[in-house]
């Protein structure tokens, strides 16, 4: 029984992952304007940044969309089917799950952040 429902989600998911997919690109907002040396000083800052995700994960969709809405350069690594991003992803932030977003300080000082609402709201504090 438990494989039956096993494969009923897996087949589900690979249903919707299209659609999934088709409607971020169709629904992601424009990026907020800068100066071009405002926002050199952003990219400057998001340098530190990683962002850990599953491509049709709905929460990595939603931090995404932020990214994309604040104008972000931040590193997308694909944390379900890169081996050493999902390596890096349990050592560092101690689980599996996500999104997770790495800021790197100045000092080479890591913090590891998780659920798509304190990231979102971390990424307005600092970019919005």
């Amino acid at each position: 029984m438990r494989a039956i429902i096993r494969t009923f989600f897996r087949l589900l998911r690979l249903v919707l992952t299209p659609f999934m997919l088709l409607s971020e690109k169709l629904t992601t907002p424009e990026a907020i304007t800068r100066s071009p040396e405002q926002q050199a000083a952003i990219d400057k800052t998001t340098e530190g940044l990683a962002l850990y995700q599953f491509r049709a994960c709905p929460f990595c969709i939603k931090v995404r969309k932020e990214i994309a809405r604040l104008g972000l350069n931040v590193e997308l690594r694909d944390a379900q089917h890169n081996v050493e991003h999902r390596e890096d992803l349990m050592n560092g932030g101690g689980a599996v799950k996500v999104p997770c977003l790495l800021i790197t300080n100045n000092a080479g000082e890591k913090q590891w952040m998780y659920e798509s609402d304190d990231i979102n709201t971390w990424l307005n504090r600092q970019f919005g």
